[in-house]
């Protein structure tokens, strides 16, 4: 199942969540100082109506309040103050005649501001007791004032200066998130005219983008240059292999369907024997070229998972020469391997690796020439390499061929061969992290594919 999403959406997302998180943490934080806020506010509100209504008792004598202090009072910080105010010996002076009861604890100065909270009237209240020296009609002593504020108006005072805040951050944030999603938008808009500028090109076409592109991108730009270089180096290379796959072919098939032309005409039923075998000899020619083609060309692809194995190349090796052997003796020469006792194992494709081997004593089989009187494969492994020598006493093959030799559909000499067998061992060697090396020898040729061996 493909997850399809946007690449809009998620920096959206991306962008915004953690804002949002960081929103939600400074709306809890600024809720918490506006409450503080609010009490501080408050507090000071109630210490500043107290001592203005101790001034005006002491001046007043305990007549009335003074405009000023009364507008204090009415306009405190958004609630409504009550307050009591008594005289020397307790005798009532102003305000409302109940005042809310609490408990307070002796305290060193009694003249020092007290608050707390009580009920008043089933609500609860905060209140401020304040005690000072008055002279009230020639009797000097302490004048207590209390004033007091329902909390309830408080925290509405807080809760106003919150949602203020709250409605501020939501602003931001919408705002921030019509910023961040047209801006987005805009971001990816060269992206999108790549992707318009890719969508138009011809199939055919596979040269490198070249257009101006941020510098994120410029990765994906780049990776996209090297794969359309793969793709048309592959392309390329597929072309000229069907071109000589093709040419190839077109002898064999030749050769094929001329000697049944000519078995058709035989006149003698010993004429068309020869002509039996010689079409039987061209139709396994033709096969062979068919095989090495196809091999050529499964090389060219990734190796599959499970295509590979652990495996003894000496055991491998015997079932080699034991199936190539009648071939070789068949041409009265002689046929021998070397190879130690003990198993030498290797990691790999044994198919592709058992083909290579093949191909080295075909390889030697028709181009050593009408000299050649032996061939013989060593396997000599050491620590980290197991190497196949495959030598023989023919007509000789030097490292300065190794660029003709080893290439492909081309040949040292023209021959029978299509050019293809030693070209496959190069390619099963680079396969494997190994190589093909032609060896300089007196006489005949000598030729060494070394494979690592199995850790």
């Amino acid at each position: 199942m493909n997850n399809v999403y946007s690449l809009r959406q998620r920096l959206f997302v991306l962008i915004l969540t953690p804002l949002l998180l960081m929103a939600l943490l400074l709306g809890y934080w600024r809720f918490t100082v506006a409450q503080t806020t609010a009490e501080e506010l408050f507090d000071r509100s109630l210490l500043s109506a107290a001592l203005a209504i101790s001034r005006d008792v002491a001046i007043s004598g305990g007549d009335a309040l003074s405009p000023t202090t009364s507008d204090l009072i009415s306009d405190a910080t958004g609630g409504e103050v009550f307050y009591h105010a008594t005289g020397p010996g307790g005798i009532y002076v102003t305000g409302y005649a109940y005042p809310p009861a609490g408990t307070v604890t002796n305290r060193a100065d009694i003249h020092a501001p007290v608050y707390f909270e009580a009920q008043y009237r089933g609500e609860t209240v905060r209140v401020l007791r304040i005690v000072e020296r008055v002279a009230i009609d020639g009797v000097t002593g302490n004048a207590t004032v209390t004033v007091w504020q329902r909390i309830s108006d408080r925290s509405r005072f807080a809760a106003e200066l919150a949602l203020r805040a709250a409605g501020l951050i939501g602003v931001l944030l919408f705002t921030l998130a019509l910023v961040v999603w047209f801006g987005v938008a805009l971001g990816l808009r060269p992206l999108l005219d790549l992707q318009q500028a890719i969508a138009i090109r011809s199939p055919n076409d596979l040269s490198q983008i070249k257009r101006a592109i941020p510098i994120e991108a410029q990765g994906i730009v780049e990776t996209l240059n090297r794969l359309f270089a793969k793709v048309e180096d592959s392309i390329a290379a597929h072309q000229v292999f069907i071109s000589n796959a093709a040419h190839q072919l077109r002898n064999p098939a030749a050769a094929v369907q001329s000697m049944a032309e000519a078995l058709q005409d035989s006149p003698t039923p010993a004429q068309r024997d020869q002509r039996i075998d010689e079409l039987v000899a061209a139709a396994r020619n033709s096969a062979r070229v068919a095989d090495q083609l196809l091999s050529m060309d499964r090389l060219r692809q990734p190796m599959p998972d499970g295509h590979t194995e652990t495996f003894d190349l000496t055991q491998e090796l015997r079932t080699i020469c034991a199936e190539a052997g009648p071939s070789v003796l068949r041409h009265n020469i002689d046929f021998e391997l070397i190879a130690p006792e003990h198993p030498v194992d290797i990691h790999g494709d044994r198919l592709f690796i058992a083909e290579a081997i093949k191909n080295l004593i075909d390889n030697a089989l028709k181009h050593g020439g009408p000299d050649l009187t032996s061939i013989t494969v060593d396997l000599h492994p050491d620590d980290t390499t197991a190497m196949v020598t495959v030598m023989d006493d023919g007509k000789g093959l030097s490292p300065e061929d190794s660029a003709l030799a080893l290439g492909r559909f081309s040949q040292v000499e023209p021959s029978e061969g299509s050019g293809l067998g030693l070209a496959i061992v190069v390619s099963v060697a680079e396969r494997h992290d190994g190589s093909l090396v032609i060896n300089r020898v007196d006489k005949g040729a000598s030729v060494t594919l070394r494979l690592p061996r199995a850790k």
